[in-house]
C-alpha cells in the first residue's frame, strides 16, 4: 500500500477508518485492525452495491493519488485531455485528487468512483476482498527500484537476520521485505518489524536505534543522501510485482465500455505528452511536489508503459500470474485476504487469456487488456 504523499456501507465510516491511515497513526494503532476494519466496512457497502445494477450511465468518477506513476491523471484532468476523450465518447468524466491514498480506495470501493489508480496489492486487498468486483483498465506502469530496503553502515539482506526493521506495515514495502528475505532463505520471525508512518521515516533513519528501513522514493533518495545509508535491495530486484493500475468497477465498465475507452484514450495521450512535452512533465513534476531533476530521478526507478502495446503484452504475459500467486500468498499470510479467508486462492483473480486464479466461484479482481489492444490498435 503506498501512502499519499507520495504514494504516501457509509462513507463517514470509511472516512474515519482511513484518516487516521493518512494521519500516520501507525505507531499507536495496528494498521492491519484498521485495514481489516476498512474491508468489513466495505464488504457491507459491496452488499448495498450489488443490489442495485450498474447501468449505462453518462457521468463517471475517478479517483487518484499523487504517486509518479499516477501523476499523468493529474495532468490529464488539467491540460483537457480528459474533456476531449470523455467528449469524444458523448460521457462526463471527473477526475479527484486525494492526497490519502487510502481513501481514494477505500471511496472507490464504496461506489463514490467508478474508477481508482491503485497498486495490484491494495486491489486485491481491499476492493476485491471487500467483495467489489474490480477490472484492470490500465496497467501503468511497475516499480524498477522506487521502493528499497536501507541500512546503516554496510550489510546486505542476510544481515537483516536479528535485526529491527522499520517500515509501514502490510504496505508494498512488507511485500518486499518479504520478498528480499525469501531471497536469502530468511523467513520474518527472522527479525522485528517496527511499524513506523512514511511520514517519520526519514527522521527515524537519523535515531541511533533504527539500523535499517523499507521504504518508497522519494524518502529513499532522502534517506540515501546520509553518508552512512547503505541500499541493499530493491524493487527491480523483483521486476513487475509491484504494478501500479487504473481499475475500474466491473459492472460499471460493463454496461459503459465506452468509459473504458475513454480512460485508455485519456492514459496514452498523456504519455505521449510526458515524453514528448517539457512543459507537460514540469507541470507533473510541480504537482508532485518536485522539480524535473526529482521526477526524472523518480521516473528512472519506474517502468512506464507509455507504449499501449508494451503493456498488452505485460498483461498477457506469465509473470502477472506468478506475482498474483505470490500476492495472494503474502496477503493471506497476513489475514488480509477477508475473514472468512480460507486460503490463497479465496479470491478468484481473472486474466485475459481466460485462466483464472484462486476461487472460479468468487472472482473479483480481473486483468484485462482490452482496452490497452484497443488503442494499440488505434481503434479506440
Amino acid at each position: 500500500m503506498r501512502v499519499a504523499p507520495p504514494r504516501s456501507s457509509q462513507a463517514v465510516s470509511l472516512r474515519l477508518t482511513v484518516s487516521l491511515v493518512s494521519k500516520g497513526y501507525f505507531m499507536n494503532r495496528s494498521f492491519k485492525r484498521i485495514l481489516q476494519g476498512a474491508v468489513a466496512v466495505a464488504s457491507a457497502a459491496a452488499v448495498l452495491i450489488s443490489t442495485a445494477h450498474a447501468a449505462e450511465k453518462k457521468d463517471f468518477k475517478v479517483a487518484w493519488s499523487i504517486y509518479v506513476g499516477w501523476m499523468p491523471w493529474g495532468y490529464a484532468a488539467d491540460s483537457g485531455i480528459v474533456k476531449k476523450w470523455a467528449d469524444k465518447y458523448g460521457i462526463n468524466i471527473e477526475v479527484k485528487q486525494f492526497n490519502d491514498y487510502v481513501e481514494s480506495i477505500n471511496q472507490y470501493t464504496a461506489g463514490a468512483f467508478d474508477a481508482v489508480s491503485v497498486t495490484n496489492m491494495d486491489a486485491l486487498s481491499i476492493p476485491a476482498a471487500g467483495g467489489v468486483d474490480t477490472t484492470s483498465v490500465i496497467i501503468g506502469d511497475f516499480s524498477n527500484g522506487n521502493d528499497a530496503i536501507i541500512v546503516k553502515g554496510k550489510g546486505d539482506v542476510a544481515s537483516l537476520k536479528g535485526q529491527s526493521v522499520n517500515l509501514v506495515e502490510y504496505s508494498v514495502s512488507h511485500y518486499l521485505l518479504a520478498r528480499a528475505l525469501e531471497s536469502v532463505k530468511l523467513e520474518e520471525k527472522d527479525l522485528k518489524v517496527v511499524n513506523t508512518s512514511d511520514a517519520d521515516m526519514a527522521a527515524a533513519f537519523k535515531t541511533p536505534d533504527v539500523t535499517a528501513v523499507v521504504t518508497w522514493k522519494p524518502i529513499v533518495s532522502t534517506i540515501l543522501e546520509s553518508p552512512d545509508a547503505t541500499k541493499i535491495f530493491d524493487s527491480s530486484q523483483i521486476p513487475g510485482e509491484i504494478i501500479d493500475m487504473m481499475v475500474a468497477n466491473t459492472e460499471v465498465l460493463k454496461d459503459n465500455p465506452k468509459f473504458g475507452q475513454a480512460l485508455a484514450g485519456i492514459w496514452y495521450e498523456t504519455m505521449v505528452a510526458l515524453e514528448k512535452d517539457p512543459a507537460a512533465k514540469e507541470a507533473m513534476a510541480k504537482a508532485s511536489g518536485t522539480d524535473v531533476k526529482g521526477f526524472d530521478e523518480q521516473l528512472a526507478t519506474t517502468k512506464m508503459f507509455a507504449a499501449a502495446k508494451d503493456a498488452v503484452a505485460f498483461a498477457t504475459g506469465p509473470d502477472v500470474k506468478t506475482t498474483t500467486e505470490r500476492v495472494s500468498k503474502f496477503l493471506f499470510e497476513k489475514a488480509l485476504l477477508g475473514k472468512d479467508a480460507k486460503s490463497p486462492e479465496a479470491i478468484g483473480v481473472a486474466f485475459p487469456d481466460g485462466s483464472i486464479f484462486g476461487d472460479k466461484d468468487n472472482v473479483k479482481l480481473r486483468y484485462d487488456a482490452t482496452y490497452m489492444q484497443a488503442a494499440a490498435d488505434g481503434k479506440l
